[in-house]
């Protein structure tokens, strides 16, 4: 775990962007928001680096808007 200050204020973005989404699933009954929103929320901790934040973060968007543009 990495406890730079600059990273960890730049986790603060993720992380706050996938509680929102974990409670507006959980409040919908929509898993897909809820996963995403787990996913961001948890992501933060195990990277090292802003680009390993940024890619991450971008990973599970795409995988978020794949899910919804498949119906899920």
């Amino acid at each position: 775990m990495n406890f730079d200050p600059n990273l960890l204020v730049l986790s603060l973005v993720p992380s706050g962007i996938g509680f929102v989404l974990f409670v507006y699933g959980k409040k919908q009954q929509r898993w897909a928001h809820m996963a995403a929103g787990v996913a961001l929320s948890v992501y933060p901790y195990f990277v090292n680096t802003p680009l390993q934040m940024l890619l991450g973060g971008a990973l599970i968007g795409g995988a978020f808007w794949w899910a919804l543009q498949n119906g899920w």
